[in-house]
């Protein structure tokens, strides 16, 4: 089998770590793994599948010889570095936001799209992870009948700032907790809280804000589900009305999507859908109080779908409930799967 030079900027984040985890899982073909980071940790040694490996300085020259570069590191940083790894004649699979919407820079979710894959310049763009999370949940409904529109709730883990995100959790948790067993009082209970990754308090909060504020009052993330979903799902006209809320999760965003379509739907035949859809499972038993959670989809692949029944107010509504790993799907392992399209291409 031929082996391809691949590296992961980005190497030492959470996500970064997650591609180098799932390319082993996944058997990928690596000849070389080549990890790349910031400054501050060139020369650190992380132990991988493939042996360990002595982190590289993310510069000009650091992609020479490579054959597909995994993007998991900011915006500034995939589009300062773009260019020198087209130059190097590697493909640039992005998970930053910086390249989504380029109208020459193919959007992919595998199960969806995957054939974009292959009409790329150089770079192709990992989606936002909320947005592969729906989408693979609505694919099969889709195909049953033209979605026009999408009402979603997305309550959306820690996990999504990173591993800051998380710590900030539960260094809130602890505080509040200690607070309270010593007799304090108000909603902290006197605990010394200091935001950091969020703009307020997360442990025992929500916070529905993700993202600035746009001009139509719709935050960066909530605008993300349509224009991204838009053009992964070949549907230009489909509009989207989104809420973005942060909860205090570690990890798996879930969301709540009401799904508009252009002809009136069966549940049954939604649900038979769904199962049989690929990287989706029908996850939806209310008899027996089975329905998709965080707790259970974390640390894997699968985006579960459930709570599934017709909408009371528009009779051309279908609305469920989905979850999916952050991390994973929503990032690093759909990454991978891109990465694989081009494997298979080449054979």
């Amino acid at each position: 089998m031929k082996k391809y030079n691949v590296g992961v900027m980005g190497a030492t984040g959470a996500v970064g770590q997650e591609m180098i985890k799932v390319l082993g899982e996944r058997n990928f073909p690596i000849g070389e793994l080549r990890c790349l980071a910031s400054e501050r940790s060139e020369g650190k040694v992380i132990s991988t599948p493939f042996g360990d490996v002595t982190v590289q300085k993310t510069c000009e020259t650091a992609f020479d010889g490579l054959d597909i570069v995994l993007g998991a590191s900011e915006n500034d940083i995939a589009e300062a570095m773009a260019p020198y790894i087209k130059k190097s004649g590697a493909v640039f699979v992005d998970n930053s936001s910086a390249f989504r919407l380029e109208p020459d820079v193919p959007l992919v979710v595998p199960e969806i799209n995957g054939e974009d894959a292959l009409k790329h310049n150089g770079i192709i763009s990992n989606p936002n992870c909320s947005t592969i999370i729906t989408l693979v949940a609505i694919n099969a409904i889709n195909k049953l009948s033209k979605i026009t529109g999408l009402y979603a709730s997305t309550y959306q883990a820690t996990s999504g700032a990173g591993v800051a995100g998380i710590g900030e959790m539960y260094d809130q948790s602890e505080a509040i907790l200690k607070a309270r067993a010593a007799g304090g009082s108000g909603n902290s209970y006197g605990a010394d809280i200091n935001p950091d990754k969020f703009t307020y308090q997360i442990a025992y909060n929500l916070i529905p804000q993700i993202g600035g504020f746009k001009d139509n009052l719709y935050t960066s993330e909530e605008m993300k589900l349509q224009n991204e979903g838009r053009k992964i799902m070949h549907l230009p006209e489909m509009n989207v009305s989104c809420t973005c809320v942060r909860v205090p999760v570690e990890r798996s965003h879930a969301i709540s999507v009401n799904v508009i379509t252009e002809d009136v739907l069966d549940v049954e035949d939604v649900k038979k859908a769904i199962a049989e859809a690929p990287g989706a499972k029908l996850y939806d038993d209310p008899d027996n109080n089975l329905y998709p959670m965080p707790l259970i989809t974390s640390n894997q692949d699968i985006v579960y779908v459930g709570r599934i029944r017709k909408d009371l107010v528009n009779e051309k509504g279908i609305n469920l409930f989905c979850c999916g790993d952050q991390v994973r799907k929503g990032a690093a392992t759909n990454a991978v799967q891109i990465a694989e399209l081009l494997v298979n291409a080449d054979k």
